[in-house]
């Protein structure tokens, strides 16, 4: 007998392991890690292995999912999860577009469950191998007798066995008695006998299992027959799918006749107005379990005489490459699908049933007959739970603790899926999902309807199980500039040193929030600070998975401050553009001594900082200099600010100021390394930089940064030399790796090449190896996008350079649109050396170049570019004018080299 092996925790019981109950599993294990509960969680499932079920269990390749990548995730708020997983287990290109294999899915469900379960260490969770037949409740507890006669008890319960074995009712008696009648085609080993036998098979049902099944035993010596009673197969999905279209008007309240009509007139329009009607039917799939719940009975029985057929053949579709398959079974004749049901079976072998032999003769009742090896029952679950073959729904049916769901189908349930009894009451603690919830939401078989249930039931059990404690009356803990901080003390000490490290620009950011999240997985800033440096800064973090974690955590546990970080971070991240940065500036004006919002708002080198609003964030920073009172971080972010404004001597005074304070600020030495390259204080500024990288730069985040600023002045100073050495010091991969290397090394590398400082061929090739394929080709900020333009430039990569500009062209953000895609088919220009089209495209995007965001120096790389272009074009004079324009703004010895080389041309 298992008993609770602790009594201060609390005991789930799942009954099912497929994906209904592994959904149910691992949202239980999220939730109870960031609220830190105690839980022994019990997987009852004879399977072997968790996460697969029926559904997902097939090693055959070509089963499909009916749904595509991007709506298969586990978690509602994490839309992409699954899509990472198929890039990070053998499927590198996998899209979000794609179909993946179902296999593949039932594996994705078992890890994402095993990483949960392993992150989760106030959770216990047991996989009990076995079959639930009776379910008891006393007192508080449940005991739930297995097929073994053991008791598992449980002080929550949740019913997860997905949908009912079909019934097999339409076959005649002598095929059920029949060694060649498979009733379950997904169990395990239904299918062997087919595979390794001769002779044709008839499939009954036209469903999507008749097609995964039809693609399994379908072969060149066989004829597959499929019937059912409308002889129809799934429709196919649209190779491009289209958006889903909401219907015109509302279709609440309406009788069962008036709501086909309109959904008929709808789909009618839509394929009018679209080429195709799909997008009408997935537009009315988040209206469909309301509309369905809003019909009376007698209209339900209706629409399941009348209408389900056409609904189910349309609704659930097959993945185009499945519906390529089968057409292909289909013209060869190996596949013949038509109207029918099964009227008469006979043997027309005299030996044993399971004589490999035998054969079946099986009379339709359109008057075909069929000769046949095997026959198998593809018609689906059953509907009604009355026809169900497990023991447990009986028994919960019989002791009135459920209910049979409207119209027998499933289980009656409240709103949240817990289950109410014969009473019609809600009973003790079980909660149903899934397939038990057809009756009530007919729409809630697939992955998007049951993890959203799946995890509305995980809160509101463990809300019930455990609550959330108030807010303890004791002072909170605060960050480094006094803000208070939702978390104990130990997880806020390791915050605080994460901040430091980001608003110092040192190493170790990123690991310090991770223990933070470890000792306190419920702590939002930490897990959003994660999200933020993985999007911009370059550290290696899940950012939609960050991302995700913060905004369940704050909800949980959070002020107004962290509520409006959390969302501000969101804005930035995956929000409209420029939307995050209104919100951002709003939250500073709030929260003045808001560290990390500070850091994300001035273009510094962690962040890319606000660009459309750019004057209106360096206003705001000036205005929060009296809630600082001259702190070397606000100090360190006013001097990088003068300096972008012109003001040298001040912003000068301010990053020296702030260095007295903090010898490690890395944002008053960016600074500081500003003003004097913009000053052409060459000499000093490089011995000055030097000095501090070899002391204190040893442990800053952005060290190839530094080292970039360094080169600058080499390269003003036209020492090729040093700039060489400098590369391979600081610069060359692996020392630099990631966004870094697409910032600063090549960055470096197009400028030496563009001032005659680096001769020979130049080693782009290194630097991209270091670059990840989606940052250079898919960049998710404009300040990226600016750098992923020059490393292909510099790679001569004029196709991958109007493959960037397309993306940019079509991108949401407007500086994408209008800066990045232009500066593309410039770039373009600049590679295939059509001077006389790149020069005049580079100087129309000088003004505009600013809103990509980074400062000055890292921009006049595309100025650098321009200067190149007109002397190759030839156009010396305005060449002459642009240099004498920067020469009247500081001295350097590499401009002028090359205006006297102008005028000898």
């Amino acid at each position: 007998m298992l008993e609770q092996a602790h009594q201060d925790q609390h005991t789930v019981a799942v009954i099912g392991a497929g994906a209904a109950g592994t959904l149910v599993a691992i949202h239980l294990c999220e939730i109870a890690r960031r609220r830190r509960t105690r839980l022994e969680l019990l997987l009852i499932d004879p399977a072997e292995q968790v996460g697969t079920g029926a559904a997902f269990a097939t090693k055959d390749n070509r089963h499909r999912l009916n749904v595509t990548a991007d709506k298969m995730s586990c978690h509602p708020d994490d839309a992409s999860h699954f899509l990472r997983w198929l890039t990070r287990h053998g499927n590198a290109k996998a899209t979000a577009t794609e179909f993946a294999a179902r296999g593949d899915y039932g594996a994705y469900l078992s890890d994402t469950l095993s990483d949960a379960s392993a992150r989760a260490r106030t959770v216990t969770l047991r996989h009990v191998r076995g079959q639930v037949t009776d379910c008891a409740w006393h007192g508080k507890q449940a005991a739930l007798r297995l097929a073994d006669r053991s008791v598992v008890r449980a002080d929550s319960v949740v019913l997860a066995t997905g949908p009912q074995a079909a019934s097999g009712s339409w076959a005649p008696e002598e095929l059920r008695a029949s060694g060649r009648f498979v009733p379950d085609a997904w169990a395990p080993g239904a299918l062997d006998g087919p595979l390794s036998s001769g002779g044709d098979v008839l499939l009954v049902g036209t469903g999507l299992t008749a097609v995964d099944v039809a693609l399994t035993l379908g072969r060149d010596d066989r004829t597959v027959h499929a019937v059912s009673r409308g002889g129809t197969l799934p429709a196919a999905h649209a190779v491009t799918p289209l958006p889903p279209v909401a219907p015109p008007g509302s279709l609440d309240g309406l009788p069962l006749s008036r709501l086909r009509r309109d959904v008929y007139r709808h789909v009618r329009r839509t394929l009018r107005c679209h080429g195709d009607w799909r997008p009408a039917l997935d537009g009315l799939r988040p209206l469909t379990a309301r509309l369905w719940s809003a019909l009376p009975d007698g209209d339900r029985a209706e629409f399941l005489t009348r209408d389900r057929s056409l609904w189910n053949s349309h609704r659930h579709r097959m993945a185009p490459a499945t519906a390529e398959a089968i057409a292909r079974l289909q013209e060869s004749q190996r596949l013949r699908v038509s109207a029918g049901q099964v009227a008469t079976v006979r043997s027309t072998e005299t030996g044993e049933a399971t004589d490999p032999g035998a054969l079946l003769s099986v009379t339709l009742d359109n008057g075909r007959t069929l000769k046949v090896g095997w026959v198998v029952d593809c018609t689906g679950p059953a509907a009604r739970l009355a026809e169900s073959t497990d023991p447990l729904d009986h028994s919960l049916l019989a002791s009135g603790l459920a209910a049979p769901g409207p119209l027998g189908i499933g289980y009656a349930t409240d709103p949240d899926g817990r289950l109410v009894g014969g009473d019609t009451v809600a009973g003790p603690p079980m909660w149903t999902l899934g397939a038990h919830r057809r009756g009530q939401l007919w729409e809630s078989t697939a992955i998007p309807e049951i993890r959203g249930q799946a995890a509305g039931i995980a809160k509101l059990l463990l809300d019930e199980a455990a609550p959330l404690p108030p807010a303890p009356p004791r002072r909170r803990p605060v960050d480094n500039l006094g803000e208070p901080l939702s978390t104990d003390p130990s997880a806020a000490a390791t915050y605080r040193i994460g901040l430091q490290r980001l608003m110092k620009v040192r190493s170790g950011a990123d690991r310090a929030f991770l223990q933070a999240v470890e000792l306190d997985p419920g702590f939002a800033l930490a897990h959003a600070a994660l999200a933020m440096l993985g999007h911009e800064g370059g550290a290696e973090v899940d950012v939609p998975r960050a991302l995700a974690d913060a905004q369940r955590a704050v909800r949980e546990r959070g002020d107004a401050r962290e509520r409006g970080l959390v969302d501000v971070i969101t804005r930035r991240i995956q929000g409209p553009p420029g939307d995050g940065d209104a919100a951002l500036l709003r939250h500073i004006g709030d929260h003045p001594c808001d560290a990390l919002a500070l850091s994300m708002a001035v273009p510094t080198i962690a962040f890319s900082g606000v660009t459309d609003l750019r004057d209106d964030a360096y206003e705001l920073v000036e205005r929060t200099a009296p809630a600082h009172a001259g702190h070397w971080f606000h100090t360190s972010l006013l001097a990088f600010i003068r300096q972008e404004l012109g003001a040298f001597d001040e912003a000068g005074a301010l990053a020296r100021q702030a260095l007295t304070s903090e010898a490690d600020s890395g944002h008053a030495v960016h600074a500081l390394a500003h003003v004097h390259y913009e000053c052409g204080d060459h000499q000093d500024g490089l011995r000055w930089l030097d000095s501090w990288i070899a002391d204190h730069g040893q442990g800053a985040t952005h060290g190839a940064h530094f080292a970039w600023h360094a080169a600058l002045h080499e390269l003003a100073l036209d020492d090729a030399t040093a700039v060489r050495h400098r590369w391979s010091v600081q610069l060359a991969p692996p020392q630099v790796r990631g966004i870094r290397a697409l910032v600063d090394s090549v960055s470096m590398l197009w400028r030496a090449q563009l001032t005659g400082q680096w001769t020979g061929a130049v080693p782009i090739a290194e630097v991209l190896s270091e670059v990840a394929a989606e940052t250079l080709e898919r960049p998710v900020t404009p300040f990226t996008a600016l750098h992923s333009v020059i490393a292909l430039t510099a790679a001569r990569e004029v196709c991958a350079l109007h493959r960037l500009g397309r993306y940019a062209a079509q991108h949401s953000d407007p500086v994408q649109r209008e800066v990045i895609h232009p500066l593309c088919e410039a770039m373009a220009a600049v590679a295939e050396e059509r001077w006389n089209d790149a020069a005049p495209a580079l100087q129309a995007l000088l003004p505009a170049l600013p809103r990509v965001g980074g400062s000055a120096a890292q921009r006049e790389v595309i100025e650098e570019t321009l200067l190149y272009a007109l002397a190759s074009a030839g156009r010396c004079a305005e060449a002459d004018r642009l240099l004498q324009d920067r020469l009247d703004r500081r001295s350097s010895p590499l401009d002028h080299r090359r205006l006297g080389r102008l005028a000898t041309i």
